[in-house]
Formats: structure tokens, C-alpha cells, sequence
């Protein structure tokens, strides 16, 4: 297995300019009606125009998409109409956009771009494919059940891009990648991964999808990795607990935890995760030593996926793939800061440390951010309309998932339930039933953590083969 290191390239590539490009490629810029590259274009073209496999840490909103899309001008032949290049992205939305910005910048290019997506129907994107398309971009999901249909082939790929991975695994996408891999040539891929963090499971994530990845980003005047994204939002101090929940739902971490300054506050906040139906414990001073066992065993086995603590009860604890640390009041101890935010990003990995301040705390907050050069971003608090666009997304997913893995006797006495789905659905009254059984699903989504990659021990027999056990079974 490749070990993945966050030391700079081998051969660090200098940024270029858009004077520097290819002249087709300085053609479809200015078509764009671009008169300069941003940050991550200029250090990251070089390096996909070299065919080089590379992690690449930036944020959306930063160029992230051009400058994956640029180099496939160079590198795809327009003059074989079969898929060169396939974009994986979290949501339809992203699709739609990169779908777009491809419309723009290989105009005249006689490149083709489709993109496919969930929640809506297949016929209109089987017809765009059966068209001919040299670029792919869509969810993991979808990607899967055209292949499955096989209304395309990666045969012929050149280019695999894995956008905005940290969120893809987020929306419970990892089983779906991997089913995806089995499609992919046999032969040596340009690979490459772009996300606003690197905490481990994403690591891990890279060493199954990338041969030799190198790492770069826009974080510091170096080529390097950081290790903490520090993120706060400032919400109503009588709001406070329903917009932890919104922000867990919105971010959906791995594993977090979250730092109280009270032991009454710690099981306060414990038990509205858990009456939201979140797997969540809490560790404090009052806890019996029998209580404070279990919940230190559920820590060390990594089973526990939200611990509600106190400083002092969280010292010396060692969280296995901790994404997120979130702190529900800033520190009395600035230096506490410190300590909290260190538990996420360790050994070259990245996390994401999260404050939630009154307007009061916000500036002890920027005391803090002050004293210890810490740049910190603010963000607006998702509204209850971001949170249902996730979720609604985020369940289609797995349900379409779920439909996928169904053999077909079971997926043949389902269709008896498909006039009463209508039904219910076309009456305003009724459609409360379908809400019903959604948000029992979603509940039990909540208790259990998405799939993730996880570590896998050096077989100790005979190699076995790559493919999963399952893909026999599709094969007959």
C-alpha cells in the first residue's frame, strides 16, 4: 500500500501564469473571460498538464474547478468519442456548476461534457451519453447505476478527478466510489483529489484511488499540508443548541468532539444530541467510574461518534479519526484553545475546529485568534433551508443506494407499492405518511456513521483478488 507523505513533491513545478499556458488553453480562458489565473489554478495546472497524481487542498469558491478542466483541453483527443476523463462530485448541484464551467471553457473545442446526477429521471441523460461524451462529471450514485446500465464505459479513461472528496464521503458515497472503481481501466490512471481538508479517512480514501499521490496547497506560501481548517459562526445565545444541530447536520463528521466549559452544560448538550438522535455520550467529572469506562471503551474502540466533555475530562484522550472538534463556548484559558483544536489534524493529517460564539464570546474569541496568529473564518449559520437541501440529498443517496443493492425479486415485489407511492404522494394530506417513513430512515442514518474507508492489514495468505466479494455475485 502506498504510504502518503505531506512533504512537498519530488519535483516542485513552478506556478504559471496565463501567459504561460498552451495556446488552446490560453484561448478558452479568454473565452471565459478570464484576464488572470487564481491561486490554485496557477500551482495546480502545471501539475495536471504533467500528468501527475496529486491531493490538492482548496476550498470551494477558489478556481478549483478550471483548473482541473483547463488541462483537459490539452490532454483529451476531441477526435475519439469516448469518455477520456470522469469527474466525481458530492451533490447535483456541484455537477450542474462543473457541467457548466466545462459548457464554457471547451466551447470549440469539440469536447463533449455530460453530467449525471440522482433524483431525477434517466432517460434524458442516457440519450446525452448515447450522444458521445469525452467528459463525465456526476455524483458517485448515479455514475454507478449508468455503469451498472451500461450506458457508457470508462475503457478508455484518462483522467479520474474526485472533487470535493472530504463532502463525498460526508453524503455516504464510499461504497458507491468503490463500486465505481471496479469499472476503472487496469492500467495506470492520472488520478487526482481535491478537498478543503485531509483528515485521515480521506488519506485513506487517496491510498485506494490514487497510485502516487503528491500533495500542494493554497494554504500556506509553501508547498505543504496544514493541519486545522478554524472555522466560527455566531449564533443567538438562546439558539445555540439547535444550531449545533443544523451544523452536524450540515457537516456530518466522521467522529467530533465537543468542548463545554461546565459539566452541566456537558450533559445538557449530550442529551439534545441524543433526543435529536444522535450517537452521543458524554464525559465529565460526575460520571462513576463504571460510566467513565464505558465511555473511555467506546472512545478507544472507536465506536463512539459524538463525546460531549470538559476540558479536564477530555485530557490525555486520543480519538481515532477525529474529523471535528467543535466548541460549544470558546475557553475560559485561551490556551485551552489550543488544546482542543490540536486533537483534529494529527500526523500530517487535517481536521476542522469549530466555535460557536454569542456576539459577547466572539470577542474573546478574537482575543484568542490575536494571541496565537490563528486565522480564523467566519461562516454564516446554515438556514433550515441549507440543512433541508443536505438532507433531502443526502437521503436520496442512500436510498437509491439501498434500491441498487436489491435482487430482482425483491426489487419486482416492490413495484406493487408503486401506485400507492403515487398516490400518497399526489395527495397533500397523505404525502405526511411518505414525510413519516423518510424521517424514520433519515433517524436511523444518524446513530450509525457513514461508511468510511477503513486501514486494511497486509493480507497474511495469498493475495486475493482486487475486486469485492459482491462483484461476482453482479456478474452472473
Amino acid at each position: 500500500m502506498t504510504n502518503l507523505s505531506t512533504e512537498q513533491p519530488n519535483n516542485v513545478l513552478p506556478d504559471i501564469t496565463i501567459e504561460q499556458l498552451p495556446q488552446r488553453l490560453r484561448d478558452a480562458a479568454t473565452r471565459a473571460g478570464w484576464s488572470t489565473l487564481m491561486p490554485v489554478q496557477a500551482r495546480a495546472i502545471p501539475y495536471l498538464l504533467a500528468a501527475r497524481d496529486m491531493m490538492i487542498q482548496a476550498r470551494t469558491g477558489s478556481g478549483k474547478t478550471g483548473a482541473f478542466l483547463l488541462p483537459m483541453l490539452e490532454r483529451l483527443d476531441s477526435t475519439r468519442a469516448q469518455c477520456q476523463a470522469l469527474i466525481l462530485v458530492p451533490t447535483r448541484e456541484l455537477a450542474l456548476q462543473v457541467w457548466n464551467e466545462a459548457e464554457r471553457l471547451c466551447a470549440d473545442s469539440g469536447l463533449r461534457t455530460v453530467a449525471v446526477y440522482g433524483g431525477v429521471g434517466y432517460g434524458p441523460q442516457i440519450e446525452a451519453l448515447k450522444q458521445g461524451a469525452h467528459i463525465v462529471v456526476g455524483t458517485p450514485g448515479r455514475v454507478l447505476d449508468h455503469l451498472l446500465k451500461r450506458t457508457f464505459s470508462l475503457d478508455h479513461l484518462k483522467m479520474l478527478i474526485l472533487d470535493e472528496a472530504d463532502r463525498m464521503l460526508s453524503m455516504g458515497f464510499y461504497p458507491d466510489m468503490k463500486q465505481v472503481q471496479r469499472y476503472l481501466p487496469k492500467r495506470p490512471l492520472n488520478a487526482c483529489m481535491f478537498s478543503a481538508t485531509f483528515p485521515e479517512y480521506i488519506m485513506r480514501t487517496a491510498r485506494e484511488f490514487i497510485r502516487h499521490p503528491e500533495f500542494i496547497t493554497l494554504s500556506q506560501d509553501h508547498v505543504h499540508v496544514t493541519d486545522t481548517e478554524h472555522l466560527f459562526y455566531t449564533v443567538p445565545g438562546m439558539d445555540k443548541d439547535r444550531s449545533l444541530v443544523r451544523l452536524i447536520e450540515i457537516e456530518n463528521p466522521v467522529s467530533a468532539i465537543i468542548f463545554c466549559n461546565t459539566k452541566a452544560k456537558v450533559h445538557y448538550v449530550s442529551v439534545v444530541l441524543q433526543r435529536f438522535g444522535y450517537d452521543a455520550d458524554e464525559l465529565s467529572a460526575d460520571l462513576s467510574q463504571k460510566e467513565r469506562e464505558r465511555v473511555l471503551g467506546r472512545v478507544r474502540e472507536g465506536t463512539l461518534r459524538f463525546l460531549v466533555a470538559t476540558d479536564v475530562a477530555a485530557r490525555g484522550l486520543d480519538i481515532p479519526d477525529l474529523s471535528h472538534v467543535i466548541q460549544y463556548e470558546p475557553p475560559e484559558d485561551p490556551e485551552a484553545y489550543i488544546h482542543r483544536a490540536g486533537r483534529t489534524g494529527r500526523a500530517g493529517a487535517t481536521g476542522i475546529a469549530i466555535s460557536l460564539v454569542s456576539a459577547v464570546e466572539k470577542f474573546e474569541l478574537d482575543r484568542i485568534a490575536k494571541r496565537f496568529s490563528i486565522a480564523m473564518q467566519e461562516r454564516p449559520l446554515p438556514s433550515d433551508a441549507d440543512v433541508e437541501a443536505v438532507v433531502t440529498e443526502r437521503v436520496t443517496i442512500l436510498l437509491e443506494a439501498r434500491l441498487r443493492e436489491r435482487d430482482k425479486l425483491l426489487t419486482e415485489r416492490s413495484q406493487r407499492f408503486v401506485p400507492l407511492a403515487r398516490a400518497l404522494a399526489n395527495n397533500e394530506d397523505e404525502s405526511a405518511i411518505i414525510a413519516m417513513l423518510l424521517y424514520d430512515y433519515y433517524q436511523q442514518t444518524l446513530h450509525t456513521p457513514l461508511p468510511q474507508p477503513r486501514e486494511e492489514k497486509p493480507p497474511t495468505t495469498e493475495p486475493r483478488s482486487q475486486r469485492p466479494s459482491g462483484n461476482r455475485r453482479r456478474q452472473r
